[in-house]
């Protein structure tokens, strides 16, 4: 090749290369369309206050469009809605999904025919021993979004039934704080359990080391602390939790409980005052209707309905799926947009790592729940064995996880972040 040849070449090379670097040369073969279209549903938004009959376009895992009416032929799939309820996709802020490696965990995405749930935060199911394989194992190979609270025993739920603060060696707050602190992305806090059959002889103690462990991680992290038969004087335990820290269990009548002679107790409505987030984590032993009704009726209202769903409370007779926890809460006087807000837009504030989550604005991630409201007499249990009639209940149709439904229909290919 002469030089005048290669110089040619060179040239027409340079000017090919460039032009692939100019917007707008190449395009991706796109055709514009809606990956995923749920029309025809009554919106319930309570995160922006937006309620009525709209279409909710989905495209590349976001809502792009929240309208009245999207044309059909704008979507490559669809959800008939049918006039049901679309809600933000449901956040439970207190779950045991660590299957495996947590005595009580189950897998998140098999729950998910019963709960509608989108997001979900283990609940201290594992500790700093434990925490690096249910984070790169479980969280790393599940569709549904999962966040966590690190357990101050480095165990976790690992030996469940065996209560993991019994022995105080395992309580190691170096441990905890580094490891949440090297986990601030998806570790909310610190767990800790405040019953006598999990604490023995350490009283308030494993209590104690949660808090400094929160503080020492330096991420402005939460303790979520649960309470059941709580040793000592549970106003004590009250006026330990600061603001931002997490009462799970709130309406336990386990024993030791926040209603005392059917009074409340000044120091759980002072700690809701002064910023502690009152959660309800039903679970199988740690929701009674005879200390929720006065605790409720006198100021104790809570701030977040969970469902402390896990191997065992599946099997109660209290079914403490997350769609059927604020169906109890609807039929004790709160209303739709209050239970709905209770599941969606208030947890994922304290969780505070996602723009958007728990609305369905545009440009928030396209994690949507799909709920029928039954009206009709249905009848409840406690985990006291109580009972209660009502006349509504949430029953689970569908659930979208960043723009993919679990079910039909299917996409191809068939991706999920």
């Amino acid at each position: 090749m002469s030089k005048l040849d290669r110089r040619q070449f060179l040239t027409c090379a340079a000017a090919i290369s460039g032009a692939a670097l100019i917007p707008g040369t190449l395009r991706a073969n796109d055709d514009g369309r809606l990956d995923l279209l749920i029309r025809g549903g009554k919106v319930l938004d309570p995160g922006q206050k937006l309620q009525g009959r709209y279409d909710i376009g989905i495209r590349w895992g976001r809502i792009v469009r929240v309208e009245p009416t999207i044309p059909l032929e704008t979507a490559k799939h669809v959800i008939d809605a049918g006039g049901n309820l679309v809600v933000p996709g449901l956040v439970d802020l207190h779950t045991h999904v660590y299957p495996l490696g947590s005595a009580l965990g189950l897998p998140a995405d098999e729950l998910t025919p019963y709960t509608a749930t989108t997001t979900y935060v283990s609940a201290g199911d594992a500790g700093a021993n434990n925490f690096g394989a249910f984070r790169h194992h479980v969280m790393g190979a599940t569709r549904s979004r999962m966040f966590a609270f690190i357990h101050i025993s480095r165990i976790g739920l690992a030996g469940f039934p065996v209560g993991e603060e019994l022995n105080i060696d395992y309580l190691d707050v170096d441990a905890a704080a580094k490891c949440l602190a090297e986990n601030s992305d998806v570790a909310l806090g610190i767990k800790v359990r405040i019953s006598r059959n999990v604490v023995g002889d350490n009283g308030l103690e494993p209590l104690r080391r949660a808090l400094v462990a929160a503080e020492a991680a330096g991420t402005g992290a939460r303790v979520m602390c649960h309470i059941g038969d709580a040793p000592g004087n549970l106003s004590t335990l009250l006026d330990m939790l600061r603001p931002g820290d997490i009462l799970t269990h709130s309406y336990s009548g386990a024993g030791n409980n926040v209603v005392q002679n059917g009074k409340l107790l000044p120091a759980a409505l002072a700690a809701k005052q002064r910023g502690v987030i009152i959660d309800v984590g039903h679970g199988g032993g740690s929701f009674d209707y005879t200390i929720a009704e006065p605790a409720i009726d006198q100021g104790l209202m809570p701030d977040t309905i969970s469902s402390d769903i896990h191997a065992l409370s599946g099997n109660s007779p209290g079914m403490p799926y997350l769609p059927w926890v604020m169906s109890k809460f609807l039929n004790l006087g709160l209303s739709i947009e209050q239970v709905v807000a209770l599941a969606t837009s208030a947890p994922a504030g304290v969780i505070n790592r996602v723009d958007k989550l728990g609305t369905l604005q545009t440009g928030a991630p396209a994690d949507v729940s799909v709920l029928e409201l039954i009206e009709e007499p249905v009848e409840f249990v406690d985990t006291r064995n109580n009972r209660r009639s009502g006349t509504r209940w949430l029953k689970p149709l569908h659930t979208v996880r960043a723009g993919v439904a679990f079910g039909r229909p299917y996409p191809m290919p068939f991706n999920y972040p």
